[in-house]
């Protein structure tokens, strides 16, 4: 088992990795006491079955460059693949400022495949490499030195059967002119946008049951703070307070530490020090906050959902999904089919490859222009 631990080596690596085709990747990290994920092991593989074809790579030996690796990132006539890629190219974007490409997610092409909902790497590799996979390594520190064979085993299984996984996905793409699907998917993963979490905006992923504008205002500096906190001493969000703390504390408005020991949520080193100071000063702020810098409100002005009509969308993604043989969450979500029953039209489901396998006749239900009919157990669409 080949060991990369230095400059030179995986210079030589990737130099050989330049001449064909594609070259599988992955990472084992570590991430529970840190906001950014600690990379701890990069495998490598390119075309073949000689032990030289694969290698694993040790970003933790000191000296040890990885521009070698990040310059194949960038060659234009190798593809990067990944499986489940999100978090690969969060370590690699945030470490660099690169995203692999070209690049190709077997997760993603599997479920246009037909493999189903989020399909994981262990299914991919027994259905189409018919080879087991031994996941007592599932659980190791991999930071911890040195990795015992079992271990090394484990993490290069992770890009040698992938090789097997992407030629046969990416034949069946091939052979189902399916390819654009998937490059309009990877889209998302491509975007630099997607590995950076802004701390004014952080406020918009908790969820509240309270539309307050002044409310909103206080949730919006508290996220803001414990973002910003978190990013610069590199700790997870939940150890400066978690969510539900975070909507507690909106709620009481401490105003002091006396105010911040009466918290049932908050941490016991939040009431006090730098962090308990950040969120006095965020409630300060929300509080302060000039009436027409409040979060403005979303009014929920769509139209009812006609149940009936979103019922028959669903029996219509069914029957498209299965007939096409793509996981149906890809296609449409159960709050797209909602939208669309009640007169909406802004929805991914609407728009690109979604709109040829399902958008367009969704339409054509809601305008009454066709009909589902049962035809021997299957449902099949009926021209009016």
């Amino acid at each position: 088992m080949r060991t990369i631990t230095t400059t030179e080596d995986l210079a030589a690596f990737c130099r050989e990795a330049a001449k064909h085709p594609y070259v599988t990747v992955d990472t084992e990290f570590l991430r529970e006491r840190t906001y950014y994920a600690k990379l701890c092991l990069i495998q490598l593989a390119m075309p073949g079955k000689t032990d030289d074809t694969a290698a694993l790579v040790d970003p933790l030996v000191p000296g040890l460059s990885l521009e070698p690796l990040y310059t194949l990132f960038r060659d234009p006539n190798v593809v990067k693949v990944f499986h489940a890629a999100r978090q690969d190219l969060e370590i690699f974007y945030v470490d660099a400022g690169l995203i692999p490409a070209p690049l190709f997610d077997t997760q993603v092409a599997a479920m246009v495949c037909g493999f189903g909902e989020q399909v994981g790497y262990e299914t991919l590799v027994k259905r189409i490499a018919k080879a087991p996979m031994d996941k007592t390594s599932r659980f190791t520190d991999w930071s911890r030195r040195p990795l015992t064979d079992a271990q090394k085993i484990y993490a290069l299984a992770d890009v040698t059967h992938l090789r097997r996984v992407y030629e046969y996905l990416a034949a069946e793409l091939a052979r189902d002119g399916r390819a654009k699907w998937v490059a309009e998917e990877l889209a998302v993963l491509e975007a630099p946008e997607t590995y950076v979490t802004h701390p004014d905006e952080a406020w918009l992923k908790i969820r509240t049951r309270t539309q307050s504008g002044r409310f909103l205002a206080i949730v919006r500096e508290l996220a803001r703070f414990r973002e910003d906190y978190a990013q610069k001493k590199d700790v997870p969000r939940s150890r400066v307070y978690k969510d539900d703390a975070l909507v507690e504390l909106a709620s009481t408005k401490p105003l002091n530490y006396d105010d911040l020991g009466r918290s049932r949520l908050l941490l016991r080193e939040a009431r006090r020090g730098e962090i308990a100071d950040g969120i006095l000063a965020a409630v300060k702020a929300g509080l302060e906050c000039p009436t027409d810098a409040l979060p403005k409100v979303e009014s929920d002005d769509r139209p009812r959902v006609d149940s009936a009509l979103a019922d028959l969308l669903r029996v219509l993604l069914k029957a498209k999904s299965e007939g096409m043989g793509v996981a149906s969450k890809l296609i449409a979500s159960a709050a797209d089919l909602d939208t669309i029953a009640g007169g909406g039209r802004n929805v991914p489901a609407l728009t690109g490859w979604r709109a040829e396998v399902f958008g367009r006749d969704a339409l054509r239900l809601c305008e009454g222009r066709i009909a589902l009919a049962a035809v021997g157990g299957t449902v099949r669409i009926v021209e009016l």
